[in-house]
């Protein structure tokens, strides 16, 4: 994104940052390389050097942001009287309590200085944001937790959050703390619809979750596929998402030629109970075993996360099929017992059945590719 706009912009442009998840030449760009999916020392750095580029500008520059997901994590700043470890912890604990995208980042812009909209109010001038969306409906306001956005979500609404997953004994004292405050009023909410700095913040979303169904039915068609593409968004608890999907695909294999392929997207979450290793693409796959194998036909399923990344794993996802359930009995290993372990990474990669792409640079959610006949 960086690269494009430099190609079209060319001496217009006085300076940027670049906030990668790892270390890269970008040109004239400064480059910082960010932790993701956990923020580090360097998704510091990059958000504070962010607020100084934003505060440094002219009234007649302009701010050009390129946000894709993932930012959340890579460009931090923490709120004062809250550290990065405690966001860290804090982020963790809402992962394993189930939370989804919107329920963690609201949370996270009231621990921010620089998401919901804390960056575009450093800005002199105008700001123009351009984003490609990971989150289902394309909410820009959730998507990278807004930093350049009016924010709807209030102290009392992120304290709320905290008492759903989890409770406040869970989160570090610093947080708590200082939602607490919020909610009394004793620091400053994110800038709201009403705020008058964001009046000249512009956003527009140009890639999403749509773009890689596109991709993925069209290549379907071109080998013989009879493709059908779901554009509900697949969400909800893996566990529970991953079968009835299966269900739901056989329900309308039934009235299309074979081989029949169904395409679909979206962003499941985990409530991690066990003690194991794995993502919510891992997890959809796992539980749609028992599903696949009850079809009575050949078929096979794949769940990814487009950026190559699920989890805290280094797979993308993981493929099941027909004869998944069969191939683990014979290994020795009790499909139930991984899942109600979360542990579907050793699953998978006792089997060779992980997608192992490496980090593709583009996020836009989870893609499922399910193949029958």
């Amino acid at each position: 994104m960086a690269k494009a706009a430099a190609s079209v912009l060319k001496d217009r442009l006085r300076g940027g940052l670049v906030v990668p998840p790892a270390a890269d030449a970008f040109g004239s760009f400064e480059s910082i390389a960010g932790g993701h999916p956990v923020p580090d020392e360097g998704s510091e750095r990059a958000g504070r050097r962010a607020l100084e580029l934003a505060q440094n500008l002219e009234p007649d520059e302009t701010l050009l942001v390129l946000l894709s997901g993932g930012a959340s994590a890579l460009m931090a700043v923490p709120a004062d009287g809250v550290t990065l470890e405690d966001k860290r912890r804090t982020t963790a604990q809402l992962l394993r309590a189930g939370a989804d995208i919107h329920a963690l980042n609201t949370v996270r812009k009231h621990l921010s200085a620089i998401k919901g909209g804390w960056l575009a109010s450093r800005a002199a001038g105008p700001v123009r944001t351009y984003v490609i969306s990971d989150v289902v409906g394309d909410d820009v306001s959730v998507i990278a937790s807004g930093p350049t956005v009016k924010d709807a979500s209030t102290f009392a609404d992120a304290r709320a959050l905290v008492d759903r997953y989890g409770g406040a004994a869970e989160y570090p004292p610093a947080v708590i703390a200082r939602l607490d405050r919020g909610v009394r009023g004793e620091v400053p909410e994110t800038p709201k619809p009403v705020y008058p700095r964001l009046v000249r913040s512009d956003v527009h979303v140009i890639g999403g979750r749509g773009g890689a169904m596109f991709g993925a039915a069209a290549k379907a068609t071109a080998l013989g596929y009879h493709v059908v593409r779901v554009e509900a968004p697949v969400v909800g608890e893996a566990r529970a998402a991953g079968p009835a999907h299966v269900r739901a695909s056989e329900a309308a294999a039934r009235d299309n030629p074979r081989p029949f392929c169904v395409v679909s997207s979206g962003e499941t979450t985990v409530t991690v109970t066990g003690r194991g290793k794995g993502g919510r693409n891992q997890e959809f796959a796992l539980a749609s075993a028992e599903a696949l194998a009850a079809l009575g036909a050949p078929a096979a399923l794949a769940s990814l996360g487009t950026d190559g990344v699920d989890g805290p794993t280094d797979a993308a996802g993981a493929i099941v099929d027909s004869t998944t359930l069969a191939r683990a009995r014979a290994a020795g290993l009790p499909p139930d017992r991984y899942l109600a372990d979360n542990n579907a990474y050793a699953f998978f990669e006792a089997l060779g059945d992980l997608i192992q792409t490496g980090p593709t640079g583009t996020n836009v959610g989870d893609l499922q590719v399910l193949l029958i006949g």
